[in-house]
């Protein structure tokens, strides 16, 4: 929908560009994921590497893979955006975020499955290619999955909050912040 029900009051506001608190604290979550991954598979396949012209090659191709995850990512939360309301939603950035908003409203539901669509889908396909991909490769496309679940930290983080909103919660997501909203108070 594209206007907030009648009676719908603002119940809570996140907006990392202004919460400098919580984005620190979804920061260091993000950073504390990526040295548990990293170790936990680094047990399992130690990294070895010479730094060479194919040692550049992958880390070139790493990068690249990355950015291409991230919209990927963004494009996967606009798809769903679109799908669930009908009007097109946009993309932008703010500091250092990439981000695909709307000026929707979401329920709960639709909401939820805008916010885990791109860490679950993008999250599988990682998964096989790691599984597929040989020995050289591997720790490529385990960095852009690392970058899948540290990246995805902001949107747990919103997916957690909301599951605790009363269920006529309505959600507009600018892409910088996201409003709740609700007639039960």
């Amino acid at each position: 929908m594209n206007q907030l029900p009648e009676g719908y009051k603002e119940i809570r506001k996140v907006d990392l560009t202004e919460d400098k608190k919580t984005f620190f604290v979804i920061n260091i979550f993000s950073f504390i994921i990526f040295i548990a991954m990293a170790v936990l598979c680094a047990i399992n396949k130690p990294i070895s590497f010479t730094v060479d012209s194919e040692f550049l090659y992958l880390l070139i191709l790493a990068v690249f893979l990355y950015i291409i995850y991230i919209i990927l990512h963004e494009a996967i939360h606009k798809y769903f955006m679109n799908k669930f309301s009908g009007i097109k939603a946009y993309y932008g950035h703010a500091r250092f975020c990439a981000y695909a908003g709307s000026d929707a409203y979401f329920n709960k539901k639709h909401y939820i499955v805008i916010l885990l669509a791109p860490v679950v889908i993008l999250g599988t396909v990682l998964f096989l290619i790691n599984a597929m991909v040989q020995q050289s490769y591997f720790w490529i496309i385990y960095f852009v999955q690392i970058g899948n679940l540290t990246g995805a930290v902001g949107d747990l983080y919103v997916t957690y909050l909301i599951s605790k909103m009363p269920d006529d919660t309505l959600i507009q997501d600018t892409g910088v912040s996201m409003t709740m909203h609700s007639k039960q108070l």
